[in-house]
């Protein structure tokens, strides 16, 4: 049977496809102030505003290509029982073709029902506007999981991460939770990889994790061949 690999993916693997993010420029997102856009106050306040600034979003993507990072993570299926866990909300692992990925910030080639959660619907690189709406009438939204609200997906996380051999974080400075948290699920005696060019402060809590500090494309690259060829 083959091993378990659990990999926590972050902003940093997604900007070296050139998609920014809002922890780069404090707490301001492509010139947006966050909670304006990433929040259900925003929403409520100035809801062609956020569905602008997602449209737009989503335009980007439709540009960026998987990087160098992406496409290592894909070979790894070939030896192990590979799940990704990301915080993204673009389709780079998807179309790069990781196989089984866990978003747990929503997607943003995806639309939901204010009034259903549970309708959500593929955009196919569609605009969200104002007119929007779902089967059952209600306004169209992001399907994204905005600051304040709950982590639907957090629960499957954690479970594959319980049952984890190997862990892996890429890309991510473990500050946000609580996805930071799923290291905590890891058993002690798992090795664990944490990829990043910054060290972040709380990692050597962990046991059995190495730090590898390197941007995501070559830090990535370097521990897959590694574990490739391990027996």
């Amino acid at each position: 049977m083959k091993k378990k690999i659990v990999i926590l993916t972050g902003a940093g693997i997604s900007a070296e496809s050139g998609l920014s993010t809002f922890r780069d420029s404090g707490g301001l997102w492509e010139g947006h102030n966050v909670m304006d856009v990433a929040s259900p106050e925003g929403w409520s306040r100035d809801k062609k505003l956020v569905l602008d600034f997602y449209n737009q979003r989503r335009r980007q993507l439709k540009n960026a290509k998987p990087n160098d990072a992406h496409l290592a993570l894909v070979d790894l299926e070939k030896k192990y029982d590979v799940t990704i866990v990301t915080q993204n909300v673009d389709d780079l692992h998807e179309r790069a073709g990781s196989s089984n990925i866990i978003h747990l910030h929503g997607e943003l080639n995806k639309a939901r029902s204010t009034e259903d959660e549970n309708l959500i619907y593929d955009l196919d690189g569609s605009d969200i506007t104002v007119d929007c709406r779902c089967e059952k009438g209600s306004q169209l939204r992001p399907h994204i999981v905005w600051f304040g609200e709950m982590v639907p997906m957090m629960d499957e996380a954690i479970r594959h991460s319980l049952s984890a051999d190997i862990f892996i974080v890429i890309g991510t400075s473990l500050v946000v939770y609580p996805a930071a948290s799923l290291l905590e699920f890891v058993k002690d005696e798992s090795p664990k990889y944490l990829i990043d060019p910054n060290k972040p402060e709380n990692y050597f809590h962990y046991s059995n994790l190495t730090f590898i500090q390197e941007k995501a494309t070559t830090g990535t690259k370097e521990l897959v061949k590694k574990l490739i060829k391990q027996p």
